[in-house]
């Protein structure tokens, strides 16, 4: 019998091994900062060729799982987590193929388009996502990106290039629902091309954008690792401030560059707003039976998920509580181990907005549960 390991024993980041650098963007989601844990987890385990990044996000884990040399499934319903995971775990030409685009790319006059109209300021009008110089480069980039043709794979790593360079150059805290009133010192760079981060892959790797509950009733995982989006432990926290579709909606704009209606001061697209793009997971109300929707979702994913192992990330200000996630847990398997990562808050816990909804004792944790599911629930 497996016993749980360490519970809840904080750890300090000092690990051995290989930890795999990976790439992205500000996010609010990052797992950057317990990926070296998630890897220590996995390390221990055996008999894992196959995993699942189920909710990828900015493909963080994702790079390192397939990183490790696992064959790696990136998943997620975002657009813009499509993009990331075709440029890092799919796309296979040379770099120097890229890098003659993105030279191209780098030396075009801006224009102004669309992406300036809305979405560039100048030195005296604040509270935009970017100065205008940099839109007008956006605008005269990703137009040439769709003049050029390209095939769906090579436009990732391209688009991927652009929005990496954008994310240097913004005026934000790290998403795209308010604006900093004041211009950001990075914000006055410019906008600047560069070749990802890519990497060789000794694993298959598979890419999907879909429903998570879809992804899981037709594959079979050896590892499976769950991160999904958390609603507010705040009954009063409004649902705007939880949904990764709104925080994000200009990546998505610019890989589909169609235009879209928008709305409020951010300029979000129509599309996002709260009452259509959220996610069962970010769910804020109870269901007729008087549990949280959020942890509905939960409970049945995991036990409809078709993997020997499974990690839940989850964090200290969402909707579950410690107690909540284990009794989901000991429904559908075993724990084998908890681990307890306090670090400090991401900048989107120091927003005025939101601060009266951070736990009251300051501290901002992140629990890893490490299961192994029943074997009748994977057969």
């Amino acid at each position: 019998m497996h016993k749980v390991s360490n519970s809840l024993s904080p750890l300090k980041g000092d690990l051995g091994g290989f930890i795999p650098k990976t790439e992205g963007i500000k996010y609010a989601g990052s797992k950057l900062k317990i990926l070296p844990f998630i890897c220590e987890m996995i390390n221990n385990l055996e008999g894992v060729k196959s995993v699942l990044d189920g909710f990828s996000g900015s493909t963080r884990v994702s790079q390192a799982f397939a990183k490790l040399g696992y064959s790696t499934t990136s998943n997620d319903i975002s657009i813009w987590s499509e993009v990331f995971a075709n440029c890092y775990l799919i796309s296979n030409k040379p770099d120097n193929y890229y890098k003659e685009i993105i030279d191209h790319l780098n030396q075009l006059d801006g224009i102004d388009g669309w992406f300036s109209e809305f979405y560039g300021g100048t030195i005296n009008d604040t509270k935009k996502p970017f100065q205008l110089k940099n839109t007008r480069r956006l605008d005269a980039i990703r137009h040439e990106i769709e003049v050029l043709n390209f095939s769906w794979e090579d436009k990732c790593v391209l688009l991927t290039s652009l929005i990496l360079a954008l994310d240097k150059v913004d005026n934000t805290l790290g998403h795209y629902v308010a604006y900093l009133s004041g211009w950001s010192a990075r914000s006055f760079k410019d906008l600047e091309l560069k070749l990802p981060n890519r990497f060789i892959s000794t694993g298959k790797n598979i890419v999907i954008r879909d429903d998570i509950f879809n992804t899981v009733a037709k594959n079979h995982y050896d590892l499976v690792y769950f991160d999904p989006p958390y609603g507010s432990n705040n009954e009063k926290m409004p649902p705007s401030r939880v949904r990764y579709t709104s925080y994000y909606h200009l990546w998505t704009t610019i890989i589909k560059n169609d235009q879209p209606p928008l709305f409020g001061k951010a300029n979000r697209r129509e599309d996002s707003r709260d009452d259509i793009s959220g996610s069962v997971f970010e769910e804020f109300r109870k269901s007729s039976t008087g549990e949280f929707m959020a942890m509905e979702a939960l409970r049945k994913l995991i036990k409809e998920t078709n993997t020997r192992y499974l990690i839940l990330s989850y964090s200290s200000g969402g909707r579950a509580t410690k107690e909540q996630l284990m009794e989901i847990i000991a429904e559908s398997g075993e724990l084998l181990e908890i681990k307890s990562v306090d670090f400090k808050k991401n900048v989107m816990s120091n927003m005025r907005s939101t601060s009266e909804w951070i736990n009251s004792d300051g501290k901002h944790n992140e629990y890893l549960f490490l299961m192994e599911k029943q074997l009748n629930n994977f057969l």
